[in-house]
């Protein structure tokens, strides 16, 4: 089930139906059924999964407060057994011996590759990650074991979140769900739907629309295709990942609005950074701040000298790009940023907050640049085709320097640059903020009349429902 088809329309009319009509104590054990319900829409058999990570951190988390320091070092080891274990079967089984068996290929053996091929169950790394830093922050004491099963299955299956993000905190997201909710205010109302439209508009009117773009360009052998070609596939992904999975992201918070549950901000206008270091304070921050607290500063963070920092932020980054998916393609976009994060911090740079300014616009086209060309790795099929990508690139060989296509992506680009400008300059209010009634009205429905146009297109799977 995604947001974009009908059926979670029907499902969310009914879920927000059940919720504010029925009583107060039944709106937990509502969301739970529903999250269910959205979660086995693609396949029940892994709800398997998300009840096991829940019922053993609930136990784990309880069983906590009441044992000795070595006792409760066990527990969070179990935690993390349990679900690094689940997440590394799942997957990363079939990388592990895909790797194993190419090692073992250069030494001159040949082993038969298993007949084993293990189905990733969509959302395992977000939900994973999430009831994990659960039971971080309980040993921690950051926060009080819940002491409701229901409660706590709630906050792990929230459907709005629970299968792209954002990856939600215990200390934010439970609170808001062990608290019986009042319905939601006009302006939330309001608010909630134009976050939506808005999101849905990034989806259908932008990203589904380009994924024909990038599929062609980045399905066809580099050999057979012009460097304008190349480029419009590299800048189109770009732009593509940006606005399916923010669009997701605004998707899920306007939802959960509507059950007056808030979710944090996952972007904060990525593409205008000036900066490695500000993009990723900007991008995914819901992951980029979950690898800081739960490996960065575990690691050693700055605590340690200046080649201890560095080395954590490469360990940091390279795994962050495992967790994007199982392949080396993957670790090269991570080892790809954990490298540009160190050389911006041994040139003295750091994340800046100042208003952005005409002077700008340089150092943001080079973060840009540096963020799209990463982006190859992250889309190519394989290490060796996101560098023949690359080299067709160079070639600088085209027949056709303008096309259609080239035009709707640089379009497509200063459409999402408008908007970002706009919340930017604005403070970083969301347009969807439910305080100017006539800008939200005629937002929706500019939103709305674009998602009508580009109705008639395919649609495409999200994009971080692979991860």
């Amino acid at each position: 089930m995604i947001f974009n088809s009908g059926v979670f329309f029907v499902f969310i009319v009914v879920v927000l139906a059940l919720v504010w009509i029925g009583p107060k104590r039944g709106q937990n054990m509502v969301l739970l059924a529903a999250s269910y319900v959205f979660y086995g829409w693609w396949d029940w058999r892994f709800l398997s999964l998300l009840a096991i990570s829940t019922i053993s951190d609930f136990v784990i988390g309880r069983t906590m407060p009441s044992a000795s320091e070595s006792g409760r070092r066990r527990l969070l080891w179990l935690s993390v057994a349990v679900n690094l274990g689940l997440l590394g079967t799942f997957k990363y089984f079939n990388f592990f011996v895909d790797s194993a068996i190419d090692m073992l290929a250069t030494v001159g053996l040949n082993p038969s590759t298993p007949v084993l091929q293990v189905v990733l169950p969509v959302g395992i790394s977000f939900y994973t990650f999430q009831t994990l830093s659960y039971s971080f922050d309980v040993y921690r004491g950051r926060i009080e074991p819940c002491r409701s099963l229901i409660d706590f299955a709630t906050f792990v299956a929230y459907f709005p979140q629970l299968v792209a993000g954002p990856v939600e905190r215990a200390h934010r997201l439970l609170p808001q769900i062990t608290t019986p909710r009042e319905k939601p205010t006009a302006s939330q109302v309001q608010s909630g739907l134009t976050l939506f439209a808005f999101g849905l508009m990034k989806k259908v009117a932008i990203a589904d629309m380009l994924a024909p773009i990038v599929d062609r360009g980045f399905g066809t052998n580099p050999a057979q295709l012009s460097s304008t070609e190349v480029a419009v596939a590299i800048v189109g992904f770009s732009v593509q990942i940006y606005a399916d999975f923010s669009g997701y992201t605004d998707m899920a918070r306007g939802v959960s609005r509507l059950l007056n549950i808030e979710l944090m901000r996952n972007f904060e206008q990525p593409y205008l950074s000036r900066n490695i270091t500000e993009f990723w304070r900007r991008w995914h921050i819901s992951l980029s701040t979950w690898l800081r607290d739960y490996l960065y500063i575990p690691l050693g963070g700055n605590r340690h000298g200046t080649a201890s920092t560095y080395r954590n932020i490469l360990i940091t980054m390279l795994l962050g790009g495992l967790w994007h998916g199982a392949g080396w393609s993957f670790v090269l976009w991570g080892a790809i940023h954990g490298v540009a994060l160190v050389v911006h911090r041994m040139v003295g740079g750091v994340a800046s907050d100042a208003r952005l300014r005409f002077r700008d616009v340089p150092s943001i086209g080079a973060t840009f640049g540096l963020v799209t060309a990463a982006w190859v790795f992250f889309r190519a099929s394989s290490a060796s085709h996101a560098v023949e990508m690359f080299g067709r690139l160079a070639a600088f060989e085209s027949t056709n320097i303008v096309s259609w296509d080239g035009v709707l992506v640089v379009c497509f680009l200063a459409v999402l640059a408008i908007l970002d400008l706009v919340q930017r300059t604005d403070r970083d209010r969301p347009i969807a903020d439910g305080r100017r009634p006539l800008t939200s009205g005629l937002a929706v429905g500019a939103a709305l009349l674009a998602v009508l146009v580009a109705s008639g297109s395919e649609s495409s799977p999200f994009i971080y429902f692979q991860f």
